[in-house]
């Protein structure tokens, strides 16, 4: 559970202490935003696993957020978290893609429930769907090592596509040279090292074309790669 990452909005000084505090106890790394344009631009630059979203926010209230949320990435759960009680809101909310809507007050017991139903869920889908990417252009087969478009298929060694999934499955987020080596090949020596760099030159060559995508060299530390929207 510990490597869950929670995206949890709330203006309520108070309420969000002590709502970080509990998911936290329950060994969720959670990155509070106490307005919905800082939370829209935290989202877009780093990878949540669910978001908890209040909806009277400041600048972007929590139904705009959940809508550019959903732009972004189709599938992630969210569950809204609101002291607006009418049918009509919780319809709305619903209707825009929410998996669920508690009601402030709402039991911090019922919430980690929820949560944990839907990351499990959202679990279980990566794991039996998650064989086509879209990178770009083009679409990412990981099972039969390709990357294609209607006007364009590129075949990928085994050990390219793995290390394109592991950057894909960590958009924005930075990996430590030692976790890809170990993830990859399971060990992190100097000659797995300069098999790295080939592949990653190859990558970037691939994908030399897409300008919003772009695998950062950090050194002496790792690779991010960035996916500009």
């Amino acid at each position: 559970m510990a490597n869950f990452r929670i995206l949890y909005t709330e203006d309520d000084e108070t309420l969000a202490f002590l709502t970080k505090d509990n998911l936290e106890q329950n060994h969720y790394t959670i990155t509070h935003c106490n307005d919905g344009e800082v939370a829209l631009e935290t989202f877009k630059n780093n990878t949540f696993d669910i978001c908890i979203l209040d909806i009277m926010m400041p600048k972007i209230d929590g139904f705009e957020l959940a809508t550019a949320i959903r732009k972004l990435n189709s599938d992630i759960p969210i569950i809204f978290l609101s002291a607006k009680t009418l049918k009509e809101d919780r319809i709305k909310g619903l209707k825009l893609g929410a998996d669920d809507y508690l009601i402030k007050p709402f039991s911090i017991e019922e919430l980690l429930l929820k949560i944990e139903i839907f990351l499990k869920r959202s679990q279980k889908q990566n794991f039996e769907e998650k064989n086509l990417y879209t990178v770009g252009k083009y679409q990412f087969d990981t099972k039969n090592y390709v990357i294609f478009n209607d006007n364009e298929k590129i075949k990928l060694t085994e050990r390219e596509s793995e290390l394109l999934k592991l950057f894909l499955d960590n958009k924005n987020v930075v990996l430590k040279r030692e976790e890809i080596l170990k993830s990859l090949w399971g060990d992190d020596d100097y000659f797995m090292g300069r098999s790295l760099d080939v592949f990653i030159s190859r990558l970037r060559k691939i994908l030399a074309n897409e300008k919003e995508i772009i695998i950062e060299n950090l050194h002496g530390i790792g690779f991010r790669f960035s996916v500009e929207l």
